[in-house]
């Protein structure tokens, strides 16, 4: 198969999976990918992270299919979804999300939003009130001021992408990939993330997390009004995003827990799947349960 038509077959969304199945709808005039799956449960949305896409969430697929409807999404300009670069900053990607869900008829699903996911979800959430029945974030930049390291740190404070170009999203995603300990995806899957970011789109998305600077400090004044219950889920031994960005977020919200994955790094979805979907699913079953909110940082499988 050669390259040009991987990076078709990946873009209009012909699975690679067994278990996600991706299409495409039209928002705003951009196609944006996303699959569904599971049973007639609550309606759950999944924002796919950075560098990966949908197919980020098989691991943890059967679990959380088990207990819910799916819907992930890959945001614009990231895994399969078109660009748009007025959307490379989390305030507006907030509001991309809410018109997606309008767009996919989902008027009050719970919402998942690891990694970049974290900043536009929680925008999203002050936007609009009561929108979400309930939010799980983590792994993604939210403390002011700013605390991340290793390459998301070099990548936020490049004062040029034209090296990221250079370089080529390929390589870019083939090194973040070789990060993720205990998991290998499939090599259809590894494909799908390295040909959603061929060329200068991985050096394209640079932006919105180099936004942080500007975006952050705005969403840290909204985070006392969110209302909505907050689980933030985040490997214990992330070493890209520090565990003092979870703090920052529960000390600032009002009805929110953390909970830290033992064993897990930044990847946690992948790579302790089975933890992190009970994490979820316990959510989706009972946040409302404001005793258990603002409590001290629990690690899990310690």
């Amino acid at each position: 198969m050669s390259q040009a038509l991987k990076i078709q077959l990946s873009r209009q969304g012909v699975s690679m999976s067994a278990l996600i199945h991706p299409k495409t709808v039209t928002v705003d005039g951009l196609s944006v990918r996303y699959a569904e799956g599971g049973q007639d449960g609550p309606d759950v949305i999944l924002m796919s992270p950075w560098p990966e896409s949908v197919y980020a969430f098989e691991p943890a697929w059967p679990y959380l299919a088990a207990a819910a409807h799916l819907v992930a999404i890959d945001p614009p300009g990231f895994g399969g979804s078109d660009y748009r670069q007025a959307l490379m900053n989390p305030k507006a990607m907030g509001h991309f999300i809410l018109n997606v869900a309008d767009a996919l008829g989902l008027d009050n699903p719970h919402i998942v939003g690891p990694d970049i996911g974290t900043s536009s979800v929680l925008f999203a959430a002050a936007a609009d009130p009561g929108r979400f029945r309930s939010i799980v974030v983590g792994s993604g930049g939210a403390a002011v001021p700013l605390d991340v390291a290793g390459v998301l740190k070099e990548w936020i404070e490049a004062p040029d992408l034209e090296p990221y170009r250079q370089i080529g999203g390929r390589k870019i995603v083939e090194i973040a990939l070789g990060t993720i300990a205990g998991y290998t995806p499939s090599d259809e899957i590894r494909e799908d993330y390295m040909s959603c970011y061929e060329g200068d789109r991985f050096a394209d998305t640079i932006p919105y997390a180099q936004s942080y600077r500007e975006y952050l400090p705005e969403l840290a004044n909204l985070l006392p009004g969110i209302q909505t219950p907050v689980r933030i889920v985040a490997g214990a031994d992330d070493q890209v995003v520090p565990g003092s960005n979870a703090e920052f977020l529960h000390e600032r919200l009002p009805n929110a827990r953390v909970d830290l994955i033992a064993g897990a790094g930044h990847f946690c979805w992948e790579e302790k799947p089975a933890e992190y979907a009970a994490l979820l699913t316990s959510w989706w079953a009972g946040p409302s349960g404001v005793e258990k909110l603002n409590q001290p940082t629990r690690e899990q499988g310690a």
